[in-house]
């Protein structure tokens, strides 16, 4: 007995600092993806008993009339359908259910109102990310402490997810595109209502985890995601720029952000740029990590995978990115929230994660509920709470499906400070110049490098 204690205790010591991998799903399981019931990447093909959650078709928004796919930024409503009925604060409690925290909303704005669209699920992926989605469902898995991922092809990681890291790691690297590049704008409506415009920014987004040209699972030092902004306006702050890069390896590696600093023309690293620190332009109403709805490092959470719902979320937000059915004097003209006139809500199938603050760790939010489309994990929310359990933040992932190609934009945000008053948009939408659009082209292997930052600044 003595001598099988003493190799039990070698084989433990000889297992520490080793990666402790989640197992992939079963050969068994993964061949439900493309099934009867589950698409390639795992969503529920069938819509709900009730109807009002249609089946998945994966065709896409049909091209509307007078898009033109030469200046792609203003991208009009393709579906040119009415609301199915409102809440507001007379009915909110009839659909409880399907607002969870939100319901706080009609609580501290009695004008608060909710126009429920027909559900669309126009969300798709292309072939080759589909067919790494399938190879990821047997070879994915998280390590340490599920804050990397091993073995993983340019796809959804987990379209079979069995935990909260999982489903967030679907979140984190979920498909938009590959390339996108745009102009967004932030606006802060302070509880007065005068809203304002803080930052022009252009910028290119880039996920490298699914550059077409890869052909094997990401190497362990994989940047996921590269983000590179210059500001445009106001006049205060043209010239500065902002980088990210995210790679798979969230501790041994961690985030690198860089900023230019225009005058001085060097550029710094910004390693606090991350997690609860404000964002640079929210008017105090946002976090680093509320990008998104969540975006960062999954070290300082506990997240619990706590199942499927329906609930009513942003979806298909054409009209904030048609200038000429929500101008930026319209979208911001009311206090505490988006012109409702401006919203679409739809009802969705949504994955539930519960975030709970580690022992030992900080955050202004020691509880967070995320909400994640079933459908590629780009759209959703986040209810966020405070030290005291009240809702202190409702932070909303604005996502519209392209026409002339898979994915669709999901960066867009707003961010809604129940406990000030406070909100802003962050994205390309509600102005002229702003919109985006896909780029099928390589970019130069030395567009995300602060040499390079430095070298492109200006003053």
């Amino acid at each position: 007995m003595k001598h099988l204690q003493k190799i039990a205790s070698v084989l433990a010591l000889a297992t520490i600092g080793l990666p402790q991998l989640h197992a992939a799903v079963s050969e068994d399981e993964a061949k439900q993806l493309g099934g009867p019931a589950l698409t390639l990447f795992g969503s529920e093909k069938a819509g709900n008993k009730e109807g009002t959650i249609p089946a998945y078709t994966g065709t896409g928004p049909k091209i509307p009339a007078g898009w033109n796919e030469q200046n792609p930024n203003q991208r009009p409503n393709p579906y040119k359908d009415k609301p199915l009925f409102s809440i507001t604060a007379e009915n909110a409690a009839q659909y409880a259910d399907k607002l969870d925290g939100s319901i706080e909303m009609f609580k501290r704005y009695p004008n608060f109102r909710m126009d429920i669209y027909p559900t669309h699920r126009d969300y798709r992926m292309p072939e080759y990310v589909l067919n790494n989605t399938v190879k990821n469902a047997t070879t994915c898995k998280t390590a340490n402490k599920e804050l990397n991922l091993q073995g993983c092809y340019g796809g959804l990681p987990f379209p079979i997810p069995k935990t909260g890291n999982e489903a967030m790691w679907n979140h984190l690297v979920s498909y938009h595109g590959w390339i996108f590049k745009a102009r967004a704008e932030v606006w802060v409506v302070p509880p007065n209502g005068e809203a304002s415009m803080v930052d022009r920014v252009d910028f290119i987004n880039n996920w490298p985890y699914y550059d077409p040209s890869n052909k094997g699972p990401l190497p362990a030092d994989q940047i996921y995601f590269r983000y590179l902004g210059k500001d445009e306006a106001p006049a205060r702050l043209v010239g500065g720029q902002f980088m990210i890069l995210d790679p798979v390896d969230q501790l041994g590696i961690g985030r690198k952000a860089y900023l230019y600093v225009p005058g001085r023309r060097w550029v710094k690293l910004a390693a606090n740029l991350a997690y609860d620190t404000p964002t640079p332009y929210g008017g105090g109403s946002a976090t680093m990590d509320d990008s998104k709805a969540f975006f960062g490092a999954l070290d300082r959470y506990n997240f619990e995978l706590v199942g499927k719902k329906e609930k009513f979320i942003y979806y298909n937000n054409y009209e904030t990115s048609d200038v000429q059915a929500c101008p930026a004097e319209k979208y911001h003209q009311t206090k505490g929230f988006p012109n409702p006139d401006c919203v679409r809500w739809e009802l969705h199938r949504v994955w539930v994660v519960k975030a709970t603050l580690k022992p030992g760790m900080s955050h202004i939010y020691p509880k967070r509920m995320l909400y994640w489309d079933e459908d590629g994990f780009v759209a959703g929310m986040a209810e966020n709470y405070d030290a005291n359990g009240k809702m202190f933040r409702l932070t909303h992932n604005i996502f519209i499906p392209h026409f002339e190609a898979p994915g669709g934009q999901g960066g867009s945000n707003t961010y809604l400070d129940l406990q000030s008053g406070i909100w802003v948009t962050s994205g390309y939408m509600t102005c002229a110049n702003c919109g985006g659009r896909v780029v099928t082209t390589p970019l130069p292997e030395d567009t995300f490098l602060p040499d390079t930052m430095a070298g492109a600044g200006i003053r």
